[in-house]
């Protein structure tokens, strides 16, 4: 029987790569280092899955094909859209087990669109690279399975539905008859303007309001946030506050602890980094 066994709500700004001398160097070295304490904690879980769920940028998906959630139940690599120090690779996957959650899903009320290879863009792949790959090194086998939500791209999924998703998932995995032990990462936001005259503009009230409903996992207060109140005071990259929904909606009952957070306007980001304790 497989079981969550923690989570992470992490931010995946490709501006630290672009631009990672922009900040002061106390700022840069704490943020790094942010990255390296979850790698530190995710080791400590033993997990043999994590379940990484992201929002796409317009690179994977477009005004063509915009699903609400996707589930990539095959190969897995990334990123699509380089960056310096952020190359493209193969990322180990947990195949059966990302087959068996879509699959799980389909016989429950949820109807996963399907990736059987799929590459992903930086919301995976940054968390991947950063916080997974660094116990990998250490000699763990950890399987990453990639899911994507309608949060970067409208219409976007609705809030209730990212947790109920994220309930879907959990169920999954404990209906998964094998000895699966999972984290789950919400990777994006917080509050950051994308494209719009408000870049660079951070608001940390907005980030001090998510953060704490992660930390005393509020689920209803999270939910009842409009997509007004989102983009008035998160900006339109604030949508990403879906991808935490859904790792919270997988760990309900859960308590956070905030292992960092700053707001970093030459990163353009408030970057939150919290952890989940199942």
């Amino acid at each position: 029987m497989g079981k969550i066994v923690g989570g992470f709500l992490v931010p995946h700004d490709p501006v630290m790569f672009v631009a990672p001398e922009a900040p002061a160097e106390d700022i840069r070295k704490r943020m790094w280092g942010a990255f390296d304490s979850c790698a530190e904690r995710l080791a400590a879980l033993n997990a043999s899955s994590v379940v990484i769920i992201g929002a796409d940028h317009y690179f994977n998906f477009g005004t063509g094909c915009l699903p609400q959630y996707i589930i990539g139940t095959g190969d897995v690599d990334g990123p699509l859209d380089v960056l310096p120090g952020l190359k493209r690779q193969i990322i180990p996957a947990s195949e059966k087990l990302a087959g068996f959650i879509a699959d799980h899903g389909h016989a429950n009320g949820f109807d996963w669109a399907v990736a059987r290879a799929f590459t992903v863009d930086h919301a995976v792949a940054i968390p991947d690279r950063l916080i997974v790959d660094p116990v990998r090194a250490r000699g763990q086998s950890i399987g990453t399975i990639p899911v994507y939500i309608a949060a970067g791209v409208d219409p976007f999924i609705k809030m209730k539905r990212a947790i109920e998703l994220g309930g879907a998932i959990k169920a999954a995995v404990e209906a998964m008859p094998d000895d699966e032990r999972v984290v789950v990462i919400g990777s994006g936001g917080i509050s950051h303007w994308v494209g719009t005259p408000e870049m660079g503009k951070v608001n940390e009230a907005f980030d001090q309001e998510i953060m704490d409903y992660a930390c005393t996992g509020n689920l209803t207060a999270i939910q009842g946030l409009s997509d007004d109140y989102i983009l008035e005071n998160g900006g339109n990259g604030g949508m990403e506050i879906r991808q935490w929904a859904v790792a919270m909606g997988a760990m309900p009952g859960a308590r956070g602890e905030i292992i960092d957070y700053a707001p970093v306007r030459e990163w353009v980001t408030g970057l939150g980094f919290v952890q989940l304790f199942a």
